[in-house]
């Protein structure tokens, strides 16, 4: 086989590939049987009709076709890989020339990543917020962990906000219950905002025993289908007051490790100065993409975009919905731009993914997912997307390398150890 690549953009190339018979003569045999799994001759069973009477009753055409669409593929990627092209997205090929038993001649267009000019990586200068942690910080740390071990006492008085009610829910449309739309004790924050759209404002005033009914969006269904809107009935079934423990030693003896509240307090303050160094090195990485993302022109493939982009929409049924094809196409190139600078850098760092740290990768991500690590290696693998799980790896691994080269400081001035933050910068 021959070929030859031509640029015809920084985002696009042609294939010219030129296979001599002989190339396509592995494929037959596949041909041959994929057409006899589908033809019904007499005195033959599926399957098992020789080639010859194929050819006389299906026609040497069709067999020829046939491996033709088998053999492209593996034609085009060896080019590919030949040449050292990236593809991207669908390639649209066009036969040139196809003899029987002599040879097969056609082109491919297709979108590929660019060839990115990167400036000199070493020597970003980068300032980030500064760890300091607040008294009030500390306090809001503390309350919470009170809060968890608050108790609820039934109180007789009206709802307010701020009170804790045990109600049920019962939600119609139409006067039908709709599906899943009836609820028993349920515990909740008068004021929170954190259930149903007027839920709230119905509270306001009810006491025990009390049923209102009032309208709201009800949530659900199918994917896509928005609120509906139905009449809620609220039954309130108690009134209750939370009561927290008195902030003192004994309670940090009872919610912690610690013996004293000084202990528990220095515990959190060191537990958020732990989170705040972390989010420091979130943001040098930020920063560090951001002022490449400025320095390096980073051309988009214009026709992948549209396409991926229909394709969205599409599986989404909002073909039409022009606000939201304008904020996926902006997300898209977004996307690209990052990981175009991204494995341009991994390329010239000649950085590479173990199986170590594919596997503690896998791991970690698994546990987001809720997930085993097999099961989730697995998922990954049928869905072919194990090649971008590596990517994602590689490209987190590079900017950690040029992160580590940058000089970094706080607006205090005081320089941050990004070394010691590595193994979270990949995650």
């Amino acid at each position: 086989m021959k070929s030859a690549v031509e640029i015809l953009s920084p985002t696009r190339v042609r294939l010219t590939i030129d296979a001599p018979f002989a190339d396509l003569e592995p494929h037959f045999a596949k041909a041959y049987k994929e057409i006899a799994s589908k033809v019904s001759i007499p005195g033959f069973r599926k399957g098992k009709i020789p080639a010859a009477l194929i050819d006389q009753r299906v026609g040497r055409a069709a067999v020829l076709d046939e491996a033709i669409n088998i053999a492209l593929p593996q034609l085009y990627i060896s080019a590919a890989q030949e040449h050292d092209v990236r593809v991207l997205g669908r390639p649209e090929v066009d036969i040139k020339e196809l003899v029987d038993k002599e040879k097969l001649s056609f082109t491919v267009e297709v979108d590929v990543r660019p060839k990115l000019d990167l400036p000199n990586l070493d020597g970003f200068k980068l300032t980030v917020d500064a760890v300091e942690i607040s008294d009030a910080e500390i306090d809001e740390q503390v309350e919470s962990l009170r809060i968890r071990f608050g108790t609820l006492t039934t109180i007789e008085k009206a709802a307010a906000n701020g009170d804790f009610v045990s109600l049920n829910l019962v939600a119609k449309v139409n006067g039908e219950v709709v599906d899943g739309g009836t609820a028993n004790n349920i515990s909740y924050e008068v004021g929170s905002d954190k259930m149903l759209p007027g839920l709230d404002e119905a509270l306001q005033g009810m006491s025990a025993g009390e049923t209102k009914t009032f309208q709201s969006e009800l949530f659900g269904g199918e994917p896509g289908s928005g609120g509906e809107i139905g009449d809620v009935e609220v039954t309130l079934n108690a009134v209750k007051k939370r009561e927290l423990p008195a902030l003192d030693d004994s309670f940090a003896a009872l919610a912690s490790e610690f013996e004293t509240l000084d202990e528990l307090r220095a515990d959190f303050k060191t537990r958020l100065e732990r989170v705040k160094a972390l989010e420091q090195g979130a943001q040098a990485r930020d920063l560090l993409v951001e002022e490449l993302l400025a320095k390096v022109e980073i051309p988009i493939p214009e026709s992948y975009v549209l396409a991926e982009t229909e394709e969205h929409l599409k599986g989404e049924g909002r073909e039409s919905d022009d606000a939201h094809r304008a904020e996926v196409d902006s997300d898209l190139r977004k996307s690209l731009k990052n990981n175009f600078l991204l494995d341009a850098i991994v390329d010239q760092e000649k950085v590479e993914v173990s199986e170590e740290e594919l596997s503690e990768f896998i791991v970690r991500t698994s546990m987001r997912y809720g997930m085993a690590p097999d099961q989730f290696a697995n998922e990954v693998a049928k869905a072919g997307q194990l090649s971008s799980l590596v990517a994602d790896v590689a490209r987190s691994k590079a900017l950690a390398v040029v992160l580590g080269r940058a000089a970094i400081v706080d607006k205090n001035g005081k320089s941050v150890d990004i070394e010691a933050l590595r193994p979270q910068l990949t995650k």
